[in-house]
């Protein structure tokens, strides 16, 4: 059986009115409230071939028919158009940017706040990867009892500190000295390179030390890999207030899924290559989400991808404003990340 242009028309109608009302959709509906100019009945025969074609469903409390996952795949890869967001909602974007929000966790935290204000979804923000990032000092900084603070910022703007053990007796005119050598020595190289080399080089310059410079280097690991998987998420709640989830079970399994950052993370890790990514309903892999979408696009800074950000909603959720609402913000932090780095640089 053909997708011919008037089942597109009608199955279009059907997608754009369950979107905005989340009521199974009958014959009726579509032929008072389009201009298809078909009957009642003609329109009821082209939606039961669209059922069985796999495009409907019909719930068993209705006679109207709702969209399958087949169907809002065919409809953001053939059929929408994206929107135009309002006045109102550029307005509040270019505000929450202009903002001077200091640290890059800051401005991660405003885009997560931003994009489910906007959306009215639940959003997650993937903190930016580090280890393209390249060294910009390491301070060490003794706390008293065999502790010290191990503070690394990069060229991007981003700091990560963490406890790292002392061996007794290094005094802090010992830490700045070891401090002060690895700046000379790392200055400016990249993160994964540093880790890589294990900074053999430098382990006969500290010398007796060399197990402590080991205790960096796992510090520094450690670090890397725990800004990879830091996911800001937003609005979560926001899910509430849809009918799909006002069973109670099912908003608990929903939630306590956006609460694992594990499972945040696996949703936005290997995206940086797409502009945008969709996955709806049983597309994606976590049981719990099968009757969510999950949209995901990239941030740079410059020319280079480094982290995602996304929106999860129902399958119905409005796919048109939220790639635009994705490709405004996500060209707007791009252009705030880059600004603040050609800024710290000059």
């Amino acid at each position: 059986m053909k997708l011919d242009a008037r089942k597109l028309r009608i199955l279009q109608a059907i997608i754009d009115d369950y979107i905005l009302t989340a009521s199974p959709v009958g014959s009726r509906t579509i032929a008072k409230s389009t201009d298809i100019g078909l009957s009642s009945a003609t329109i009821r025969n082209e939606m039961s071939d669209l059922e069985e074609m796999g495009f409907l469903e019909q719930p068993h409390t209705s006679a109207g028919r709702i969209p399958s996952d087949k169907a809002y795949r065919l409809y953001v890869d053939s059929i929408m158009r994206r929107s135009k967001l309002s006045e109102d909602e550029l307005n509040f974007i270019s505000e929450h940017y202009s903002k001077k929000l200091g640290e890059v966790d800051d401005i991660v935290k405003q885009t997560a706040f931003v994009l489910s204000s906007v959306t009215r979804y639940a959003s997650m923000v993937l903190s930016p990867r580090l280890h393209a990032a390249r060294l910009r000092y390491i301070h060490i900084v003794g706390l008293g009892e065999g502790k010290a603070l191990l503070l690394v910022v990069t060229d991007t703007g981003l700091s990560r500190d963490s406890m790292i053990r002392v061996p007794y007796g290094i005094e802090q005119s010992e830490l700045e000295r070891i401090s002060l050598m690895l700046n000379a020595k790392l200055a400016n190289c990249r993160l994964d390179d540093i880790i890589a080399n294990q900074m053999n080089e430098l382990a006969g310059e500290i010398g007796e030390h060399a197990e402590f410079l080991n205790s960096i280097i796992a510090s520094l690991q450690s670090s890397l890999e725990q800004s990879a998987k830091r996911v800001e998420l937003s609005g979560a709640t926001n899910l509430l207030s849809f009918p799909e989830y006002s069973d109670v079970d099912r908003a608990r399994d929903l939630l306590s899924v956006m609460e694992k950052g594990d499972a945040l993370y696996d949703m936005l890790k290997g995206k940086e290559d797409v502009e945008f990514s969709i996955k709806i309903g049983h597309e994606n892999e976590l049981s719990s989400i099968k009757d969510c979408s999950v949209v995901t696009a990239t941030y740079r800074i410059g020319s280079d991808p480094i982290g995602t950000f996304g929106v999860i909603g129902p399958t119905r959720m409005n796919y048109a404003k939220v790639l635009a609402v994705m490709g405004c913000i996500g060209k707007t932090l791009s252009e705030t990340l880059t600004n603040m780095l050609d800024e710290e640089h000059k």
